[in-house]
C-alpha cells in the first residue's frame, strides 16, 4: 500500500484537477469590434445546412483538438469560419468557463478586432450563414428577457430501483436552467451565447 500511496501522491502532484465526467471541451472567440470610440459584439448565424443547431446565433468556435488549449482553439476556429487571422486579433483574456449539462466545458476567449478588418472577412458558407454586429451600448442598456425551465431526471424503465433500495417514486433532485434573450433585428441571442454575453456585460459594469 505504501507503494500505491507514493504513486498516487506523485500522480496527483503532477496533474491539474479537471472537471469529472467531461467528455467534450470547446472554445469560442468573443469578438469585440472597435470603430473609433464605439464597440460592438460580432455574432455569427450558423449555416442552415449544419446538423446541429442550424440557423442559431453563436460566436465562432468549436471542439478542442488533442493538445490544444482554449486560446489556440478559439483562434483556429475563427480563422476557419471567418478568415480572421491571429494577426488581426488582440487577445484581451479568457472569460469564465461554462459547464453545459455536466459533460461539455466551454472556454470563451475575448479579443479585440478593429472594424476595418471586417472588410477582409472570408466567411465559410459551410458553417456560417452571415455575421452581424450589435452595439455594446445597446446590450448594456437593454434589459434582456429571461427564460426558465426545470431539468427533470427521467430514468429508463429498467433502472435498478430495487437493487439500490429506493422506490420508483424516488424524489429526484431536478436541475434548473435559465438564460437571457436579446432580440436584434430579426435575430435572437440566447442559449450559451446569451450567457457568455451576459457574463461579459456584468464584467464591464463592474
Amino acid at each position: 500500500m505504501e507503494e500505491l500511496e507514493t504513486r498516487l501522491c506523485d500522480l496527483l502532484g503532477s496533474r491539474t484537477p479537471g472537471l469529472m465526467e467531461v467528455r467534450h471541451k470547446c472554445a469560442v472567440f468573443v469578438p469585440l469590434v472597435k470603430k473609433g470610440r464605439e464597440y460592438s459584439l460580432l455574432y455569427e448565424v450558423r449555416s442552415g445546412s449544419l446538423r446541429r443547431q442550424p440557423n442559431e446565433v453563436c460566436f465562432p468556435g468549436g471542439g478542442m483538438e488533442p493538445g490544444e488549449g482554449p486560446v489556440d482553439c478559439a483562434l483556429r476556429e475563427t480563422e476557419e469560419e471567418l478568415g480572421l487571422s491571429r494577426e488581426q486579433i488582440t487577445l484581451l483574456g479568457e472569460l469564465d468557463v461554462l459547464v453545459h449539462r455536466g459533460s461539455t466545458v466551454l472556454y470563451p476567449v475575448l479579443g479585440l478586432v478593429e472594424f476595418e478588418a471586417l472588410s477582409e472577412l472570408e466567411i465559410n458558407p459551410d458553417e456560417v450563414e452571415e455575421v452581424f454586429l450589435v452595439p455594446l451600448r445597446h446590450l448594456l442598456t437593454t434589459q434582456p428577457e429571461v427564460y426558465h425551465y426545470p431539468l427533470v431526471p427521467q430514468p429508463e424503465e429498467d433502472f435498478p430501483y430495487e437493487k439500490l433500495g429506493i422506490s420508483r417514486d424516488y424524489s429526484w433532485i431536478p436541475g434548473y436552467e435559465s438564460g437571457p434573450i436579446w432580440p436584434w433585428e430579426g435575430r435572437t441571442i440566447w442559449g450559451l451565447t446569451g450567457k457568455i454575453t451576459r457574463h461579459l456585460l456584468d464584467l464591464i459594469r463592474e
